[in-house]
């Protein structure tokens, strides 16, 4: 019983200290950003994906406004705007329209004009990549190519170098 206990403990322990998150296999990597319509802060304007930067790498950030992991990589992704500032940052969460408005607000994301945030009232992301938990980080290269896909929080480091720079 002692060794099973030392075993857990060790197994936990190993888990905290664990590192990196590994990417997902969504089995669309390679393949082109879907087009889909989110709503912006504003209430009134939606952007749809095809009007996103050509030439520029994304990083779709499917987040919950409750969630203290999201919140912490937030945290994180705007400490390190020096160095995600080429890439855009696509903040989706399918909470409703006030929650997200509220998110924007607390970090202040209109600050950084390679933010943009909104809400994904069809539930499109999730649907597509089958999102079971977040955060939930899609990275594409700057093509709008699929590289990697990330389940928990990461950190910037990993969404740099799966954007390619």
């Amino acid at each position: 019983m002692r060794y099973l206990l030392l075993f857990c403990i060790t197994v936990a322990l190993a888990a905290c200290f664990a590192g990196e998150a590994e990417p997902q296999k969504t089995g669309k990597e390679g393949k082109p950003l879907p087009n889909f319509v989110v709503q912006l802060p504003d209430s009134i304007s939606f952007l749809n994906t095809q009007k996103l930067q050509d030439n520029t790498p994304l990083a779709v950030f499917y987040f919950s406004p409750a969630c203290p992991h999201c919140r912490a990589q937030v945290t994180e992704m705007i400490d390190d705007m020096d160095r995600l500032k080429d890439i855009q940052l696509l903040f989706i969460t399918a909470y409703p329209y006030n929650h997200m408005k509220r998110f924007y607000e607390q970090y202040d994301l209109k600050k950084y004009p390679n933010i943009i945030i909104g809400s994904d009232t069809a539930n499109f992301i999730s649907s597509y990549f089958g999102i079971t938990g977040v955060p939930y980080t899609a990275i594409y290269d700057k093509h709008k190519r699929l590289t990697k896909a990330f389940l928990g929080k990461i950190y910037s480091s990993q969404i740099i170098n799966a954007a390619g720079l």
